[in-house]
């Protein structure tokens, strides 16, 4: 049972997450980090990434036990009620932003929390009925540097734009890859990914556009630096 609770916060994508929240620390330290600091930022974000999975991992149980990958998850085969699952989310996200809130600063927990809500509910919603889901999910999935980052300058500057932006566009061709990847999946959800609305090649004209842009944005940051 403790194993399921583990797996429903998506450990991988916590650590996936983790990595780019401490790149924009360390970033933002310019070579003086604090300690205290980064273990708050790192703890508290990783707390509230954990609580937003739980909530997605909720939100889609219906379509999770028509795809291979995740039909044998802990709420779809009901080994984890629905109202435990919440419960355990609710906690989690208390403990992340409250870590962020009195650690950190104000600026970084609403970050946070604008990832949190992006991912759960926009995200939730606009990925059952739009291809232009992935996009949303990445603009969640971009938030954890600018976290890292703000809470060290408690400013959203340039560099701050510039990590988010370099996150959402490096996703796209990620997310569209597994898309491909995984298209028998998302077609037996009816979840309208690119690859089964317009068709793999048209995926991956826009997959390499999406590199291009990512090398521009990578430029620009490094002028900064």
């Amino acid at each position: 049972m403790i194993k399921d609770y583990y797996s429903l916060t998506k450990p991988g994508i916590i650590f996936g997450n983790a990595i780019p929240a401490v790149a924009g620390f360390f970033l933002a330290s310019k070579g003086h980090p604090n300690a205290g600091l980064f273990i708050a930022m790192l703890v508290g974000i990783s707390f509230v990434i954990a609580s937003a999975c739980v909530f997605n991992n909720y939100i889609d149980r219906d379509i999770d036990k028509f795809m291979a990958r995740t039909k044998k998850r802990a709420l779809p085969t009901g080994i984890i009620s629905g109202r435990n699952a919440l419960l355990y989310a609710i906690v989690l996200g208390v403990i992340g932003f409250s870590l962020l809130l009195f650690y950190t600063n104000l600026l970084t927990t609403f970050v946070g929390f604008v990832g949190f809500f992006v991912y759960i509910v926009l995200y939730g919603i606009s990925k059952r009925r739009s291809v232009y889901g992935t996009i949303v999910g990445s603009i969640a999935g971009a938030v954890p540097p600018v976290v890292g980052y703000v809470a060290v300058t408690n400013n959203f500057d340039m560099g701050a734009l510039l990590l988010f932006l370099i996150l959402v566009i490096w996703q796209m061709p990620h997310f569209y890859a597994i898309a491909i990847f995984r298209e028998d999946d998302y077609a037996a959800a009816s979840i309208p990914v690119l690859p089964i609305k317009q068709g793999i090649k048209a995926t991956k004209i826009h997959m390499v556009l999406y590199i291009a842009a990512f090398l521009i944005a990578t430029v620009m940051l490094l002028s900064l630096v």
